[in-house]
C-alpha cells in the first residue's frame, strides 16, 4: 500500500461525467461575477475587518485587503484550471488526490475542515453577536445573558465568565437539519440576499464617509508594536508584519470566491468567462472592502474595536460615531447581516458535507459519510457528524481563534492547489483544459509565495494550532484511512 498512490485521472473524469451529467452551459461572465460577489461578501467583512484593525494593522487594514486579494486572485486562476479539468465534488481534496497522491489528499481534506467546518463556526459566533444586537437595538428587549452567548474562554468587562454560546449552536443545528432534509435556497432568495448585502456595504461607505475623523487615520501605518489580546496572545501590530497579519485575518473575508471556479462546467465559453468571473468578482469586492475598511477605521479609534466594538463592531460604530439619527442604518445592518450570515453558514456546511462525502466514498473516512438518506437523498450521516464538530467549535471556542484557524487552513489549501497546477501540467500535458492558468509556473509559484507570506503573518500561535490539527489528522490517517482506502485495496 502506497501513501503516494494517485487516483487515476481517467477514473476521476469518469466519475465527473457520471455525477455531472446533464449540466447545461448557461452562466455568462456577469452571472459568475454576481455569484462571486454573493459568495465573497459575508461574515468576514463585517466581523474580521474590525478584528484585523484592532489586533494587527489599525487603519492600514485597507492595504491588507489588497495583499489578500492578490493572493486570492493568483490562487483563483489555479482553481479555475483545475475545476474546468476535474469537474467533480471534493474541491482541493480531489485535485490533490489526482496530482500529489493519497497522503497529501488526506492532508488537504483534513485541512478543508478548517475552511468549511471551522469557518461555519466562525460565522455562527458572529451570528450570535448580531442576534444580541438585534434584541437590544432593534427589538429593544434584554439580550441573552453573557454566560450563554460566549465561550468558557471569554470574560466580560464586568468579570462575568462565558459558559456556552447557545445562539451559535442553535443556528448551526438548524441549518444542518435543513441540509439533511435537502432544503436549499432558491435563486431568487439568494439573489435578494446578494443585493441586500452589497447595498449595506455601499450605504455604510456613502453615509459613513462624512463622519470620518482624520485623527483616527493618523498614523495610517502604525509604528511596530505588540498587541496582547484578552486571551494573553501577542499579535504583531503595525509595520509590515502588522499588515501581513491583518491580510491573513481579513483573508477570511475573501473565502468563497472559489465557488466561482466550481461552476466551470455550467459556464458558456469558460476559457474567456472563468477569469472574468473570478477576477471580476474579486476586483469589485476588493474595491468595496478597501473603501469599507477606510470608513470603518475612520469612524472610531482602534481602541474602540479592541473593547466596546467586538464582533458587532459595524453596528456599534454606526450608532456611536454617526449618532441616533442613523440608528435605522445600524438596525438595517443587523437584520440584513443575520440573513446573510445564515446563507454563508449554509454554503459552508454544504461544502463540508461534499468533502466528507467524497472522502467517505474513497474510504479515507467511514463509509457511513457517503450514505445517502433513503428519502431526502442527502449525505445525512456526514451532516450529523459536521453538526457535532461545528457545533462544538461554535459553542465553546472564541470567534477570533476559530476565524484565524479558518484563514490559515484555507491558505494552506490554496498553496497545494497552486502546486497541483504545476504538477498536473507536467504529468498530464495532454489533458483537456477548458481554462488554462497563464504564465505557469510563475503565477502558481507567486500564489504560493503570497499565501505563505499571509500564513507567516498570522503568527506562531496559529501555526501551532495548524500543526496540532495536522498531527491529529496524520494519526487518524495511519490508524484508519490508509487501511480502509478504496484505492489502496485495488491492485497496484
Amino acid at each position: 500500500m502506497s501513501i503516494w498512490k494517485r487516483k487515476p485521472l481517467a477514473l476521476l473524469l469518469a466519475e465527473a461525467a457520471d455525477s455531472e451529467k446533464g449540466l447545461k452551459r448557461t452562466l455568462t461572465a456577469w452571472s459568475l461575477v454576481a455569484l462571486g460577489i454573493g459568495a465573497i461578501i459575508g461574515a468576514g467583512l463585517f466581523v474580521r475587518t474590525a478584528t484585523a484593525a484592532a489586533q494587527s494593522a489599525g487603519p492600514s487594514v485597507t492595504i491588507a485587503f489588497v495583499v489578500a486579494a492578490i493572493g486570492c486572485a493568483l490562487a483563483g486562476l489555479c482553481y479555475a484550471e483545475l475545476s474546468s479539468s476535474i469537474p467533480i465534488s471534493g474541491s482541493a481534496y480531489t485535485y490533490t488526490y489526482a496530482t500529489m497522491g493519497e497522503f497529501l489528499a488526506w492532508i488537504i481534506g483534513w485541512d478543508l475542515i478548517l475552511e468549511y467546518a471551522v469557518g461555519a463556526a466562525t460565522v455562527g459566533i458572529a451570528w450570535s453577536e448580531y442576534l444580541n444586537n438585534l434584541l437590544t437595538n432593534v427589538l429593544h428587549i434584554d439580550p441573552i445573558p453573557f454566560a450563554y452567548c460566549h465561550s468558557p474562554f471569554q470574560t466580560s468587562l464586568t468579570g462575568e465568565h462565558g459558559i456556552i454560546n447557545l445562539p451559535a449552536l442553535f443556528i448551526v443545528a438548524v441549518i444542518s437539519l435543513l441540509l439533511i432534509k435537502g432544503i436549499h435556497e432558491s435563486a431568487v432568495v439568494n439573489g435578494i440576499i446578494v443585493v441586500v448585502k452589497v447595498l449595506i456595504v455601499i450605504l455604510i461607505i456613502v453615509l459613513g464617509w462624512h463622519f470620518i475623523n482624520p485623527a483616527n487615520h493618523t498614523p495610517y501605518i502604525p509604528p511596530t508594536d505588540v498587541f496582547v489580546d484578552e486571551h494573553g496572545v501577542g499579535h504583531a501590530y503595525g509595520g509590515i508584519m502588522g499588515i501581513l497579519g491583518a491580510a491573513g485575518t481579513v483573508f477570511f473575508a475573501f473565502i468563497g470566491f472559489d465557488a466561482v471556479s466550481t461552476a466551470a462546467q455550467e459556464t458558456i465559453n469558460p476559457k474567456k468567462n472563468m477569469p472574468i468571473g473570478i477576477l471580476g468578482s474579486l476586483a469589485v469586492c476588493t474595491v468595496l472592502y478597501i473603501l469599507f475598511g477606510h470608513v470603518l477605521t475612520g469612524l472610531e479609534p482602534v481602541e474602540f474595536f479592541r473593547t466596546s466594538g467586538k464582533e458587532a463592531s459595524v453596528a456599534n460604530a454606526i450608532i456611536h460615531a454617526m449618532g441616533e439619527s442613523y440608528n435605522w442604518l445600524a438596525q438595517f445592518v443587523t437584520v440584513a447581516i443575520l440573513a446573510g450570515f445564515s446563507s454563508v453558514i449554509l454554503v459552508m456546511l454544504l461544502g463540508q458535507s461534499r468533502v466528507f462525502y467524497s472522502m467517505g466514498k474513497d474510504g479515507l473516512l467511514p463509509k457511513a459519510f457517503s450514505d445517502l438518506h433513503s428519502k431526502y437523498k442527502t449525505p445525512y450521516k456526514a451532516n450529523l457528524a459536521i453538526l457535532i464538530i461545528v457545533g462544538a467549535f461554535a459553542a465553546f471556542i472564541p470567534g477570533d481563534i476559530v476565524g484565524d484557524m479558518t484563514s490559515i487552513g484555507t491558505l494552506f489549501a490554496f498553496v497545494l492547489v497552486c502546486i497541483s497546477v504545476i504538477i498536473l501540467r507536467k504529468k498530464e500535458p495532454n489533458m483537456v483544459r477548458e481554462f488554462k492558468t497563464p504564465l505557469v509556473p510563475f503565477v502558481p509559484l507567486l500564489g504560493v509565495f503570497v499565501c505563505c507570506a499571509m500564513m507567516y503573518g498570522l503568527g506562531w500561535t496559529n501555526w501551532l494550532r495548524l500543526f496540532v490539527w495536522m498531527a491529529l489528522g496524520i494519526v487518524f490517517y495511519f490508524a484508519y484511512g490508509k487501511k480502509n482506502s478504496v484505492l489502496n485495496k485495488t491492485k497496484e
